[in-house]
């Protein structure tokens, strides 16, 4: 194929190519190339150097252009196999696809928890810089700011109506929000040291908080007061969430164990051990998970299959453990992140599970075949908290950047 210049490049092209020969010292090759192309005295200055700046540029200019090809083609595939019109994929198998839809910038230290509203288009943030951040997740908006506590902020939690927002803090304290007046309700104290983790009981009525001194708090919401202390852990407990029926409590500590408890006599029912460094973050699986799970565990049919409850667990050895709690033993192992685990959630439509990491990814793992099947470069700093929308197609992230991010499902 012949490219075809015109005179005017014709000539320049001579000119930057007679420069190369003389730079160079091929003195006699220059002086035939002057005679063939009719090139009389000296090649002007602004020639000098030409041809090896165009040819490093144009190659520079093609691994762009090959980079831009190969994330374009994986875009393609992603919408091809990704649009829920063509793969032919149902919502329960929907997961989040880069890139984010929206990144919101706001705190002015690391964000420890995201966490959407059960009712609303919004979700929440807490932050070390002891702010709560409301945003409309939709629009990628900003709402509002609730300030009360003193100190970084560990931990969110909204009851099943999303009309109470309960905090906790390193200010030792826990803190009850009206989430339609946006005013502190109560401040419960109680806690000898940094409060980690807070959540409801499925019926809304006390509020359990785990902390650095060791133990978990039962507290009443209407009264603010503390009506059971759970002790066990040998250290810092890091969080604390209730079963789906309210009537046990899932445990994790630094002292690598995930412990489950009834409430009802605050007796501890497993004690679960496999993890071999801090285990960070827990998650009772919905009881859509049970066959994936069931699955991937290999149920062996003789002895019939895992009836769960099933809990997720992930540690700072930067594993994540599936457990069956009744059985008290761990089913599946899920290995992939390359630092720690920080949060884990499972998709409403029980097939998978998402994490967050200190690697600064979320990943999306198909718990029937045990793998990772999908890897977000998420943030610019290690990741600490992932939440999944219990009806909308949306996964939310908070980071050490400042910043939450939301992500798009198809």
């Amino acid at each position: 194929m012949k490219m075809v210049l015109s005179q005017r490049q014709r000539e320049e092209l001579n000119k930057a190519v007679a420069d190369y020969l003389s730079t160079n010292g091929y003195m006699d090759a220059l002086e035939a190339f002057k005679k063939e192309a009719d090139m009389p005295g000296d090649v002007e200055r602004k020639f000098a150097g030409l041809l090896e700046k165009k040819w490093t540029s144009v190659l520079r200019l093609q691994k762009k252009v090959m980079d831009l090809e190969s994330k374009l083609s994986e875009a393609e595939k992603e919408f091809i196999d990704g649009a829920p019109t063509r793969g032919k994929r149902n919502p329960s198998e929907w997961i989040p696809r880069p890139p984010e839809k929206h990144s919101l910038a706001g705190h002015r230290a690391p964000v420890t928890r995201v966490i959407f509203h059960p009712v609303f288009n919004l979700m929440v943030s807490a932050s070390e810089d002891a702010t709560i951040k409301v945003w409309d997740f939709e629009a990628g908006e900003y709402e509002r700011t609730l300030k009360g506590h003193t100190d970084s902020i560990q931990d969110i939690a909204f009851d099943a109506g999303g009309k109470v927002l309960a905090s906790c803090s390193a200010d030792m304290s826990v803190k009850l929000w009206d989430f339609q007046t946006f005013d502190c309700m109560k401040t419960m104290l109680g806690h000898e040291h940094n409060v980690s983790s807070v959540a409801f009981l499925p019926a809304g009525d006390f509020v359990v908080s785990a902390s650095r001194d060791r133990t978990i708090k039962m507290w009443e919401v209407a009264n603010g007061y503390c009506v059971k202390t759970f002790n066990g852990h040998r250290e810092w407990v890091r969080m604390v969430r209730a079963s789906a029926d309210g009537a046990m409590l899932a445990s994790c500590s630094n002292d690598h164990t995930v412990r489950v408890w009834l409430v009802a006599n605050k007796e501890c029912r497993q004690e679960l051990r496999g993890h071999d460094h801090v285990v960070e973050c827990v998650a009772w699986a919905p009881a859509l998970t049970s066959s994936a799970i069931n699955e991937g565990a290999g149920a062996d049919n003789r002895k019939g299959e895992h009836l769960g409850p099933f809990l997720a667990s992930g540690s700072r050895d930067r594993n994540i453990r599936i457990w069956d709690v009744n059985a008290g033993i761990c089913l599946i192992t899920l290995t992939g992140h390359d630092n720690w685990v920080r949060g884990v959630v499972f998709h409403p439509g029980g097939k998978f599970l998402v994490s967050a990491g200190d690697d600064k990814t979320l990943r999306v793992w198909d718990l029937t075949h045990k793998r990772c099947m999908k890897t977000l470069e998420a943030h610019k700093h290690f990741c600490t908290s992932v939440d999944f929308h219990k009806s909308h197609p949306y996964v939310i992230s908070g980071s050490v950047d400042q910043s939450v991010k939301v992500w798009e499902c198809r």
